[in-house]
């Protein structure tokens, strides 16, 4: 998909750059896959604020999403290509042989009338799915399953892929976008090729207002908070506090949060990080 500008009428308008939807299959969802969505502005059963900066937002129904693709060896013709407003990918209405009617996420390159399947044994092409034991190293693929049956949980925004490196001993290992290389069950199911809507990270909202219509409340600073309320609050200083930078509860930030021993060994090589460059002997 490609990007759209606007003509530079106001400051907004000027700096405002967003996917082009054009190309869109220009019609309503389908009615007996929408859900409505209930909005929780961020906040508990007591009405305690428990996640941060959310608030409002545009109404919005859930569209539910085949992330299984357990309808095996049956055909199912691509009927359109649309908009979700609850994920940044795009997705892909299907019309199965006997009737029925699934969402899937739209890989790119896939238009409509195309035909895809899920099965054992597929052909290999973008849209179809099938175990990771019977895809070719080397592509990219999707919607990737951590748990039989349970459905796709890794690599499903828009423009991400991993990529299957081969396997053994009843695994295969797959490169995912963060750089990070692990082993995933032969048995579960993938689907083939990459996320489409590859633009939506490359977009720019020009104002305030678009970010407030998709539910985020604005984010204050803690250098700019009193003292009691962030720990880089009060007014000492602009250098961080205590050398380190620091969330509102006082946890700092930057060190690794991951506490799932029991996986550990699934992962061969960690995700590549960034070093942040040492500020003493830069000043050198």
């Amino acid at each position: 998909m490609a990007l759209k500008t606007f003509k530079p009428t106001t400051p907004t308008r000027r700096h405002t750059v967003i996917v082009d939807r054009s190309d869109l299959t220009k019609k309503k969802p389908e009615k007996s896959l929408l859900k409505t969505l209930k909005k929780r502005a961020g906040r508990n059963n007591t009405g305690k604020i428990t996640v941060r900066h959310q608030q409002g937002g545009n109404k919005k129904r859930y569209r539910m999403i085949d992330f299984k693709r357990d309808k095996y060896d049956v055909p199912a013709t691509i009927v359109s290509i649309e908009y979700d407003p609850n994920r940044s990918a795009n997705i892909a209405l299907l019309n199965y042989k006997d009737g029925e009617k699934r969402y899937i996420l739209a890989p790119k390159g896939l238009i409509v009338g195309d035909k895809v399947f899920s099965g054992e044994k597929v052909e290999v092409r973008v849209g179809n799915s099938a175990p990771l034991k019977n895809i070719p190293s080397g592509l990219m693929v999707h919607n990737i399953e951590l748990t039989r049956g349970k459905g796709g949980a890794l690599c499903r925004g828009a423009g991400v892929s991993a990529q299957i490196q081969g396997g053994a001993e009843g695994y295969i290992q797959l490169k995912m976008p963060s750089g990070e290389i692990r082993l995933v069950n032969e048995n579960n199911y993938a689907t083939i090729g990459e996320v489409g809507n590859e633009d939506h990270s490359n977009q720019k909202l020009g104002k305030a207002g678009r970010k407030r219509g998709m539910g985020w409340r604005p984010s204050v600073r803690g250098m700019a908070m009193h003292a009691k309320q962030h720990p880089h609050g009060g007014g000492e200083g602009k250098g961080q506090v205590g050398g380190q930078s620091k969330d509102i509860w006082g946890n700092r930030r930057g060190i690794k949060t991951r506490k799932n021993k029991r996986t550990n060994k699934f992962i061969i090589k960690r995700r590549t990080t960034r070093r942040r460059p040492n500020v003493k002997n830069l000043n050198k």
